[in-house]
């Protein structure tokens, strides 16, 4: 496997991990690390082998496919890799190191893979540093788009997170379906048969009524819609809290508007938190949300956050873009409301607040679904039998 970031951690790649050692596989994962030495260990059985990155490299990894630079140093650590542990297959993570990945491999015999995990040509369009100066003038997300194609016509198989992803892939690149792999982002059964609380954390919120969001804080991330709902919400129901657990550059923008609202008192900004502390916060919520803007790469993906909610048996209320939309609508475990729409996303909450019965069932049915038909264990298994024609 081939990861340009320092792991752990990353939750996909260690689900596809895990997976793929239970059926049998040796997993060595080539990733990074700031420090001047290479590292290696052995976590969660993974042989993880970390070659060092200055920060300055990665500062050119936006630059990946602008100039050669990024592409260039990492092809030579990839193939010093390549040349000391002989794969079998490459199985690359992020089309951000998949050219250099490409590139690299040309003595390999076996096959190469790669998980695109997201939309990136698209989702760059929004990044903060692509859309302000010099970002504006040196990353090209069309070349991006470029290169998605010429990547994935050159390697044997792709990975994507969702159907629609897919679907987008066939229709844009004239892709055979056959070629491509679908593995959704859920949860291990780990994650919910292992459930540790922190009681003191808990009780901090067990006299509110809480929606529950946790993730990157970015505009795009729909929060701004929840923050207004509260002018309405905070009269029907007086010990609303809205917990927010993550941060961005759109924090300073997310408070002045709850400023300016005057609804500050009814949102608990957390910042980023330990991973340990996410089964306390989903516990102690009444509603988890994911309310997305809509744009072309939400359209096509799942946020993780929204199968660790029906993991932990939690009512949602996420917003219309099709994919998790989908997937809310076949587990009946959530309310959908318009993209952006205040009104709509404060009537689910009133919904659910009123209908304690609906609460308990829509999350009770999110629970089922993870535990029967949509764990990581289940939903990798299309993967594992590629992987296993392999060998």
């Amino acid at each position: 496997m081939i990861l340009d970031e320092k792991y752990p951690p990353h939750p996909r790649v260690k689900n596809e991990a895990i997976n793929l050692m239970e059926a049998g596989h040796e997993i060595i994962l080539f990733s990074t690390t700031g420090a001047l030495n290479r590292e290696e260990e052995i976590i969660d059985g993974i042989h993880v082998v970390r070659f060092p990155v200055g920060k300055m490299l990665r500062k050119f990894s936006a630059l990946a496919y602008t100039i050669f630079v990024y592409r260039w140093l990492m092809q030579g650590k990839i193939r010093e890799f390549i040349r000391e542990y002989q794969p079998d297959a490459l199985f690359v993570h992020n089309m951000r190191i998949g050219k250099a990945a490409l590139k690299a491999s040309k003595s390999l015999s076996g096959k190469l893979i790669i998980d695109l995990h997201e939309n990136i040509p698209e989702i760059m369009k929004m990044y903060h540093h692509v859309t302000h100066f010099p970002g504006t003038v040196l990353v090209y997300p069309a070349r991006w788009k470029k290169w998605e194609e010429k990547l994935v016509k050159a390697y044997d198989k792709i990975v994507v997170v969702t159907d629609e992803a897919s679907d987008d892939l066939v229709a844009n690149y004239g892709l055979n379906s056959s070629k491509i792999i679908i593995v959704p982002n859920s949860v291990q059964p780990s994650f919910y048969e292992n459930l540790k609380v922190d009681e003191q954390l808990m009780n901090r919120f067990k006299s509110n009524f809480n929606l529950f969001y946790f993730g990157d804080t970015g505009i795009r991330r729909g929060l701004e819609t929840a923050i207004r709902s509260l002018v309405e919400l905070k009269e029907l129901i007086p010990n609303i809290k809205l917990i927010i657990v993550g941060s961005s550059k759109s924090d300073p923008y997310l408070r002045q508007v709850a400023d300016e609202l005057q609804v500050a008192d009814y949102i608990a900004f957390e910042g980023f938190q330990n991973e340990l502390t996410l089964h306390s916060y989903i516990s102690v919520s009444n509603i988890c949300i994911s309310p997305l803007l809509r744009n072309r790469h939400h359209d096509t993906t799942y946020a993780n956050k929204i199968f660790q909610y029906m993991a932990l048996g939690k009512p949602m209320i996420v917003s219309d873009c099709p994919a998790q939309e989908r997937i809310v609508n076949q587990a009946q475990s959530g309310l959908i409301f318009e993209a952006g729409n205040v009104d709509e996303f404060a009537k689910s909450v009133r919904t659910l607040f009123e209908d304690v019965d609906l609460n308990a069932k829509l999350g009770a049915n999110g629970s089922s679904f993870i535990r029967n038909e949509y764990n990581q264990r289940l939903k990798s298994q299309d993967l594992i039998k590629y992987f296993n024609s392999l060998a």
